[in-house]
Formats: structure tokens, sequence, C-alpha cells
């Protein structure tokens, strides 16, 4: 009778699952990318510097990232992916062009990626391997996961994403926050002039360029293709940057309330390190596997995005079970072992590399797609009578302005700290 109830508890909860991810999902891809250690950093940073101040910048992003990602959402089942838009309109040579200066941006990411990994590896190890060699099985390990058919990927990524979510918010518990206070962080306030900056950074790990290019390609995948489609691709959309900003609210409170010298956030894993004293080694721990997974989980999402557009800049439709898609990911992402080698010969640390090489996208790749999904957003021949209206025309130029407010403020302190050498 026993047995009987257990296997039947299982099959229930597969049943569970597989309607899960028959409706839901794709949204758990796509906030992979943003639950990186550039996040873990910033929000870090934001904790350290401002306390829990700066918690309704996060907020704020998340719902600009939502509907942006809605706009993407709507291109692709109203429309066509935003890659196939650039070749109709721009032909395939500047296509081209455009997709390897947009996804420099990409292999940058996954090279600051593969440093944060293996980093937080080899502290969780005791310093026994150094993150410099651990850097080629993390990349060999992103190329396999990678190479899975969507469904797999889909259900890798959330699981991760869901472990995460459980390490830091029992980490976050245990560090007793004072609740009032988490609380009134909420409220939108500028605590300095130098908080401006960190918001725009906030912004620019939140709003990710390579998310409007891959959700306008996943709804396919997922089978959203008409309007009775749009509810469940936004509870969806709510769902996984609900989860996202659970988890990146978690790192923030957790440095707010455990690091009190803004000098001590060395790097990202400063505060796994701060918090073995007031809470023990256990919770040093989680925090770093969290920090390592999420590092890890953001590299396959992001690396998909050339593949998206170098086949679509070819003429061809996607789909992540050719050999020529897995070509592109499989050669982009191996790109990733640079990582120990930049490091060796320009002597910038992976806290530089995490720092710096996302940068290029705040600077570069997100201008770029902002332009390009609201001139595709409002291309009649492209969208039909589903064009942006009025209002979503006004947030989609707010996103336009944002991306390009952001590069503003990131370009002189990058040429600067390029310039000197490292931060």
């Amino acid at each position: 009778m026993a047995g009987t109830e257990e296997r039947g508890g299982r099959e229930a909860l597969r049943d569970t699952t597989s309607g899960f991810f028959q409706k839901y999902g794709v949204a758990f891809v796509m906030v992979a990318s943003v639950v990186g250690s550039g996040s873990i950093f910033i929000a870090s940073s934001a904790g350290v510097q401002y306390g829990y101040a700066l918690a309704w910048a996060f907020i704020g992003a998340a719902l600009l990232g939502i509907m942006a990602q809605d706009m993407s959402a709507r291109l692709g089942i109203f429309g066509e992916p935003l890659g196939a838009f650039m070749r109709r309109r721009l032909g395939g040579r500047l296509t081209m062009l455009l997709a390897g200066i947009i996804s420099i941006g990409a292999v940058l990411w996954t090279i600051e990626l593969t440093a944060a990994t293996a980093k937080g590896i080899a502290v969780l190890l005791g310093g026994a391997v150094s993150w410099q060699i651990l850097s080629i099985p993390v990349v060999i390990l992103a190329i396999l996961t990678g190479l899975l058919n969507y469904e797999g990927l889909e259900q890798v990524l959330t699981a991760t994403l869901f472990i995460l979510l459980a390490a830091y918010v029992i980490v976050a518990g245990v560090s007793a926050p004072p609740v009032i206070e988490v609380a009134r962080g909420v409220i939108p306030s500028i605590p300095g002039p130098a908080a401006l900056t960190l918001a725009a950074s906030i912004l620019g790990s939140t709003a990710i360029w390579s998310n409007f290019f891959l959700e306008s390609n996943l709804v396919a995948e997922k089978g959203w293709t008409s309007a009775e489609d749009i509810p469940t691709m936004r509870k969806d959309l709510v769902f996984g940057y609900s989860l996202a900003m659970v988890l990146v609210l978690s790192v923030l409170v957790v440095t707010a309330t455990v690091i009190t010298d803004r000098n001590q956030l060395a790097s990202f894993i400063t505060p796994a390190l701060a918090l073995t004293r007031p809470i023990g080694q256990w919770a040093a721990l989680l925090f770093l596997f969290g920090t390592a997974a999420a590092a890890f989980n953001s590299i396959m999402p992001i690396m998909w995005v050339p593949a998206y557009l170098f086949e679509h800049a070819r003429g061809k439709d996607p789909d992540s079970a050719d050999r020529s898609f897995k070509a592109i990911y499989a050669g982009g992402t191996a790109l990733g072992v640079l990582a120990p080698v930049i490091a060796y010969t320009t002597g910038l640390g992976v806290i530089d590399m995490v720092v710096l090489f996302p940068a290029y996208n705040g600077i570069v790749s997100l201008p770029i797609t902002a332009v390009l999904l609201f001139w595709a957003l409002n291309d009649e021949g492209v969208m039909g009578d589903r064009t942006n209206g009025l209002a979503l025309n006004a947030l989609n130029f707010l996103l336009v302005a944002l991306a390009f407010g952001l590069a503003a403020i990131s370009l002189p302190g990058l040429i600067e700290t390029l310039t000197t050498g490292g931060l």
C-alpha cells in the first residue's frame, strides 16, 4: 500500500511538472541570464553602499524588463523574430555585420561568466585547483548543456534557478535583516549622486538585450503563435522575473545586513566570506555555490543568441537541433577558455572581467537592440494591425532613451578603467 501511494505521488509530481513546462518556462530561460555574476556583484555593491535603499531600482528594472520582453514576444507571435526582421529590412550583409558587432558582447559575457564560475568553484575547493585550470571543464560542461534540445535546456535552467532561489532565501532569512528597513527600500529614493550610476547598472543587468532577441525566437519553440497565447506568455514573464528579483534582492539583503564596511567588497565572493563569522561556514558555502551556479547558468541562454542571429543573417530558419546552430553555439562558447589567457596577458582579475566585459553590452549591444525593437514593433509590414500604440511606443522610447543614457554613463568610466589597468 505504501509503495503504491509513493508511486502515485511520484507520478502526480511528474504530471504536475510536465504540465507546468507545457505552459510555462520561456521566461526562466530568459532570467537565467539576468541572475549572473554581474547581477550578484551589482546587488552586493548596492547593499554594501546604500543598504536596502536601492531595492526599488531592482523592482523597477524588472518591470521594465517584463514590458520590453512582452514587446519582443508579441513581435515573435504576430510578426517574426528580431533577427529575421533585421535581414528583411537591412539585407544579409549588414545583418551579418551587426550580428558580429552585437555578438562580441555575448562572447565577452561568456568569458567573464566562465571566469566567475571557475573562481567560485576554486574557492569552494579551497584553492586546491586554480580557477584558470577549472575554466576548461566549465566551458566543456557549458557546451554540452547548451547542446541539449530546447525542452531539455529549459528544464535544466529552471531547476537550477529554483535551487538558487532556495539557497539565497535561506541565507537571507538566517542573516536576520530588519524587515521594516527592507520594506522602506521599496519606496523610490536616491541616497546619493553615485547611486544614479549604480541604478543605471541595475537596469543594464536586468533589462538584457540578448533576451529581446531570444524571446522573439523562443515563443515559436513554446508553441505560442496566436493572440490566445498572450495571457500565458505574460504570466510566464511575471513568474520568471519574480523569481529573479527574489534571488537578486536576497543578495542585496544579505550584503546590506552582514557587510558594514564598503571597502570590504573586494569581489562577488566577498559576501560569502563575510557570512562565515555571524552565521557559519555552511552559509558561506551555500552563497558561494549559488554564485558559481548563477554564473554558469547564464552562459547557455546568452550564447544561444549569436546562434539565432547568425542563422537569421544567413537566411536560415534557426532550429536548435540543426548542426549549424549547434556549431555556432559550441564555437562561441568555446571562446570562454580565453578567460585565463586574458587574465595573464592583461593583468585583469576575475572581478575586473565581471564588471568591465558586460559594459560592452550596455554601451553597444543594448542601444542597437532597443532601436531595432522599436523599429520592428512599428513596422506595419511585419506587425500588421498589431503595431505599438501610443502607450507602448512611449514605453519603447523610454527603453531606447535609457539604453543610450546607460551607454553615456558607462563609457567614460570604462575608458578610465581600461587605461588605468583595471578596477
